[in-house]
């Protein structure tokens, strides 16, 4: 279904502003360069005009925490069909590269930009709070094509690869108004983002998952607190569908290890029921230390999602394991099939006397 964008000045008369259209594309890719929250807040962009083993040129490039690569195709008007194949055939290259060939093509992009990070690592530390894990690194690939209008056919084909598929490929349209000598830039998803970045979560990641889940239990002041949750039996996430979805994943019975990024790991437990939302989690009688947004205040989006545990073993933040070559990554909940996620299980097995 086509979308349509319309801006309105407010005034005695609301005044429809004037759609224009972009002079050509790269007008449109300098822009996201300078700023790719246009399209997410939680991407970094890593490449612009990739060039690629079969002679072609990939837009843009950009990875998120998690280490998902996301290949962004750009056309300032309505895309033709084959633009899908197009970018599937630029994800087919992508799924091959290597770490090192990533951190080269962040070092031509700093370079090229002036960019005041000049390495991989250095960007995605100062993007994300953490550093990249080798191994998660193009562990999933997504693909967005940036357009004014999606023609139906290609509509059609986005679609089924989502539905039938599970193809994580989405499509953002966008316009330009005009308004005196100010021009203005809208933009619109096709499918949820959310989505899409799970079925990237989900899918293509190398290595067999060992059934144990990974948690990260960000911590911050006057909010989330790993004394409440030592306490109270929970892990929660929140402050945005981004971070909240992957907390329901969970059922009872699963075993999550828990890890606060820059401090280390203080937990494991078993779940002992299903994802909730803050306010029917937090009852009269609990004294939590931290805040917690709850869904009456803050709407069910950027609300706090807990999932109640029973620890097998839990320590204090001071007493946290934090050593080289355990695993660490930014989403909330992950099932990770990393050989480094193996190593941690076993390595914090011995440090905490736990049998199985």
């Amino acid at each position: 279904m086509a979308v349509q964008h319309g801006i309105w000045k407010i005034g005695d008369k609301p005044q429809t502003l004037t759609t224009v259209t972009l002079e050509s594309e790269s007008l449109l890719e300098e822009q996201i360069t300078k700023d790719i929250s246009i399209l997410s807040d939680h991407w970094l962009l890593i490449g612009r005009q990739v060039y690629t083993d079969f002679g072609k040129y990939i837009d843009l490039l950009a990875i998120d925490a998690t280490g998902s690569i996301i290949i962004i195709e750009l056309k300032k008007d309505k895309t033709p069909r084959n633009v899908v194949a197009q970018t599937i055939d630029y994800a087919s290259w992508v799924e091959n590269l290597s770490s090192e060939k990533f951190v080269q093509i962040y070092a031509d992009f700093a370079a090229n930009n002036g960019l005041p990070d000049q390495t991989f690592d250095q960007a995605f530390k100062a993007k994300f709070g953490v550093a990249p894990v080798e191994d998660e690194i193009n562990s999933s690939h997504q693909m967005v094509i940036v357009a004014a209008e999606l023609d139906a056919s290609t509509e059609r084909i986005i679609n089924y690869l989502n539905d039938k598929a599970s193809v994580a490929v989405n499509a953002v349209f966008f316009s330009v108004f005009r308004d005196g000598e100010n021009l203005y830039l809208s933009r619109s998803w096709m499918i949820d983002p959310v989505e899409t970045e799970e079925r990237a979560v989900n899918t293509g990641q190398r290595g067999e998952w060992n059934g144990e889940f990974y948690v990260s239990f960000g911590t911050y002041p006057d909010g989330r607190n790993w004394q409440d949750a030592a306490e109270y039996g929970f892990i929660s996430a929140g402050g945005g569908r981004w971070y909240s979805r992957t907390v329901f994943m969970l059922k009872p019975g699963d075993r999550v290890w828990v890890n606060i990024p820059g401090t280390g790991y203080v937990g494991v437990g078993k779940v002992s029921g299903h994802p909730m939302v803050a306010d029917e989690f937090i009852t009269d009688d609990m004294t939590m230390q931290g805040g917690y947004n709850r869904a009456l205040e803050y709407g069910e989006d950027d609300a706090e999602y807990f999932v109640p545990v029973d620890w097998l073993h839990k320590v204090s933040e001071s007493n946290a394991v934090n050593e080289v070559g355990l695993f660490g990554n930014q989403n909330s909940v992950a099932r990770p099939r990393a050989s480094k996620w193996d190593h941690t299980v076993t390595r914090l097995k011995e440090l905490w006397h736990l049998s199985k």
